[in-house]
């Protein structure tokens, strides 16, 4: 079964899909191994991975081969960052096109200009709701799975206020989006209304110490939220956890201090699947 059928299925049944954020193969399949039934390909985690903030510094095709590499790595479907297309319409077509054939199950389209910010940095523009919903439009006639979902992010909140951003969302749904993300909403009622105002999917993002309150997600399913996606908890935890073992190194000449804080060398070996690829390796040898 094809991933995007996989993800669909899912939404149908009801139960909440919770899928935290990854940025590389490593980060997706141990976001998989913890038995969460989606990956969420952040792209702000992406770029800053790269050693660049979230301003739509990395060039598509950066990101595709990042997310090919991601699918690659995972068996789960992967719900992807698009920004905002990177460009225009045509632009947007182009991301869709090479988004699906990697393998993604979904991916996200906001209405931000380009270059966009994280959805939860100041002083952002968005372009017209008429121009979305054009983007979408044309990103929903290059796609060609018909179980691939497009998800309509709007960041009107921060910039237009809280009811222009329900218009917006209402406008995209009815453009051909299969579900819809509000970012960054400030109180939890809002949280709530949004998912009682909007028919359809919906998506929120769950991450401490953004504008958005944390709810948990029994309470977020209550509400009518279809997936929580928690996109950089997962990099945030690895860039303390590499300052201390750094930090150690640099105090002792090794890390052995902290040997109980990390994977053994047959612990990574076991995440990576080394065993499998040996044992092909030696199937296919001459």
């Amino acid at each position: 079964m094809r991933a995007t059928t996989r993800l669909k299925n899912m939404l149908k049944e009801n139960r909440i899909v919770v899928a935290p954020g990854a940025y590389d193969g490593l980060s997706a399949r141990l976001v998989e191994q913890a038995g969460f039934p989606a990956v969420y390909a952040s792209g702000g985690a992406i770029a800053r991975s790269t050693g660049v903030p979230d301003m739509g510094l990395i060039s598509p095709d950066e990101i595709i081969q990042r997310l090919a590499e991601m699918v690659e790595a995972v068996s789960v479907p992967m719900i992807a960052d698009a920004d905002t297309g990177y460009g225009n319409a045509l632009s947007a077509q182009r991301a869709a096109r090479a988004f699906e054939r990697v393998g993604v199950a979904a991916f996200h389209l906001e209405d931000q200009t380009f270059p966009k910010k994280c959805g939860h940095y100041d002083d952002k523009g968005i372009v017209p709701t008429s121009e979305m919903v054009q983007k979408l439009r044309a990103v929903r006639d290059a796609l060609t799975d018909p179980d691939f979902i497009v998800i309509a992010r709007t960041d009107a909140i921060a910039v237009e206020g809280y009811e222009a951003a329900l218009a917006r969302a209402a406008a995209y749904l009815e453009a051909g989006a299969d579900m819809v993300f509000v970012e960054a909403p400030t109180t939890e009622q809002q949280i709530a209304d949004i998912a009682k105002r909007l028919p359809g999917y919906k998506l929120i993002n769950m991450f401490h110490g953004g504008k958005t309150p944390l709810v948990a997600v029994p309470k977020l399913q209550e509400f009518g939220y279809h997936v929580v996606i928690i996109p950089s908890d997962t990099q945030r935890a690895a860039i303390r956890a590499m300052q201390r073992v750094l930090a150690t190194i640099a105090r002792d000449g090794s890390a052995a201090a902290m040997i109980d804080d990390m994977a053994s060398f047959k612990e990574r070996e076991a995440i990576i699947g080394t065993d499998g690829f040996i044992a092909r390796d030696k199937k296919y040898a001459s």
